[in-house]
């Protein structure tokens, strides 16, 4: 593992146990950058603007007839977050703002929920 996923795995670690027992088929992963594909399906024009992505359906959302689905999946860029931060210690707060933003929609905040 290397010392960005490192910092990712941190983050997950420091997380209240409440949280952690509520995320449900949910799968996290580093990517360098985010692919043209994701950029233009998210409307973005440029790739150091992406820092995490939630892509499933928030926990709020799943219904009795939830079953037999793909693992919700939460991707970090390290790329865009190194690129945005002036010093490791910065890297590691923006890594753990990132995942708790991009879990925030896997529990099923929006962003305004998300930024109060």
């Amino acid at each position: 593992m290397n010392k960005f996923e490192k910092l990712v795995a941190e983050a997950l670690d420091g997380l209240p146990e409440e949280f952690q027992r509520r995320m449900e088929n949910v799968s996290i992963s580093v990517e360098d950058s985010p692919s043209e594909e994701i950029l233009r399906k998210q409307g973005i024009k440029w790739p150091s603007t992406l820092l995490g992505l939630y892509q499933g359906i928030p926990i709020k959302n799943r219904g009795v007839h939830y079953s037999n689905v793909l693992p919700d999946m939460i991707t970090i860029y390290q790329k865009p977050i190194e690129m945005l931060c002036s010093n490791e210690d910065r890297i590691k707060e923006r890594v753990r703002e990132v995942v708790m933003h991009e879990l925030g929609h896997h529990f099923g905040m929006t962003e305004e929920e998300i930024a109060r």
